[in-house]
């Protein structure tokens, strides 16, 4: 197991194996890519980021150039407190287009790249889905999937379910009992057996938060992204799993919602809308608490994050744990375990805290913090843990994968490796 990482003040451009290059965009726009691929278990991917890279030390004069004051004392964060030593950001004085060209391109290379990872051919991928906060255009995914090369007649899902979305992606890829499966005319899940099919995350962040005035956004968040190559039910097979919402009613994540949903339902009903835009294009939208005053994102800081996720994030592991054991129990696998726990990193101190929490009623999993180098990056976090943890896991293994996000979204499933 990789374990907890030293947080070492290295920027992900000047790692080993990264490749990178420009985007050119305005006076170019960085970016870099790193692949891994675990061939005993038939998975790959690639993960990486776009933009300047920022480190603790360099963080606050660009804050307050974009404030144009700075940041008050008392609105500080330790950052390397709560994990993070560098987050990425776009130039500020993109326009929307230039923004959209930028995004366009780095999800684009990203899809060609994950192909490529796992020695697939773009005629061979069957579905894309992607997991995005703050779409940058309506036909995102449309345009990136061709971008990228692959057949117009794959099924193309976006997830807009905040920090969740690409656990919820894959949640949806893997559980045809899922809720999502069951408001469509098809189960995707069912439909997605045996297929190669790309999962992630890509979150231009940058574009959202610079447009915000909240100091804690400016801070946590930037630009990342992962996709993950599979095959279900047979690299990676599902074997329990729970998705839970609870509307986020105190507003202690506040999230403007760049895609069409309804108002709040006050009927008990699911507040997530599946939208078959086309007989192959499906939009999944969570509905968030959005900000009164019309900005993009307000927190309510860490402590309100750790209110907001831990008590029912606990939850929700606690049931998936106890589904996992009479899953084990009908497998006649009585004494397997979870090797690992791939975790969503908003930050440090909820992850430790969220694990202090399950090992007191008797789950003890190690839940590695991997992504010191980028800032909390929404849901392309989950895919950049995973394929960091990739190279360490063996056929065969029983792991954990949390999602958690605005909202709020939970999905949570334990899932078995293992090559076709």
């Amino acid at each position: 197991m990789a374990g907890e990482t030293e947080l070492k003040n290295v920027s992900f451009y000047d790692r080993p194996g990264v490749e990178k290059g420009v985007i050119q965009v305005g006076q170019g726009i960085p970016f870099g890519i790193e692949r891994v691929i675990n061939s005993s278990i038939g998975i790959g991917g690639v993960y990486g980021t776009w933009g300047k890279s920022y480190s603790n030390e360099t963080l606050p004069a660009f804050i307050e150039e974009r404030l144009g004051h700075p940041v008050p004392d008392q609105e500080k964060l330790n950052l390397s407190e709560l994990g993070f030593l560098n987050r990425h950001h776009s130039p500020p004085n993109l326009s929307h287009l230039e923004h959209e060209q930028v995004e366009r391109e780095i999800g684009a290379k990203f899809l060609r790249e994950a192909v490529n990872t796992c020695n697939w051919k773009p005629s061979e991928v069957d579905a894309v889905l992607i997991g995005i906060s703050a779409p940058v255009h309506e036909d995102y995914l449309n345009q990136i999937t061709k971008a990228a090369g692959l057949r117009d007649d794959i099924l193309k899902v976006c997830v807009h379910k905040a920090c969740d979305g690409s656990t919820s992606c894959l949640h949806l890829a893997l559980n045809p009992d899922l809720p999502e499966n069951q408001q469509l005319s098809y189960n995707i899940a069912e439909s997605l057996r045996g297929k190669k099919v790309l999962v992630g995350g890509i979150e231009g962040l940058s574009r959202t938060v610079l447009a915000s005035h909240d100091t804690n956004a400016l801070q946590l968040f930037g630009n990342a992204a992962g996709v993950i190559g599979v095959i279900p039910d047979q690299t990676i097979k599902f074997l329990a799993g729970q998705s839970r919402e609870i509307y986020d009613e105190n507003g202690f994540l506040q999230v403007q919602m760049q895609y069409p949903h309804s108002p709040q339902k006050k009927d008990g009903t699911t507040n997530v809308e599946v939208t078959k835009i086309s007989s192959n294009n499906i939009r999944i939208a969570g509905l968030m608490h959005e900000p009164e005053d019309g900005s993009t994102i307000a927190m309510a800081g860490p402590m309100g994050m750790v209110k907001l996720f831990v008590r029912n994030g606990v939850q929700v592991v606690q049931d998936v744990y106890a589904a996992y054991q009479s899953r084990l129990s009908e497998l006649g696998l009585k004494g397997k375990s979870l090797v690992v726990g791939i975790v969503h990193h908003a930050n440090y101190k909820i992850n430790k805290l969220k694990q202090k929490q399950l090992q007191g009623e008797g789950i003890v999993m190690d839940m590695p913090w991997l992504l010191s180098e980028f800032g909390n990056v929404s849901a392309a976090s989950n895919m950049i843990a995973f394929l960091r943890e990739l190279p360490y896991l063996k056929m065969l293994d029983h792991i954990l994968i949390d999602g958690f996000g605005a909202g709020t979204y939970y999905d949570t499933l334990a899932v078995e490796l293992g090559k076709a």
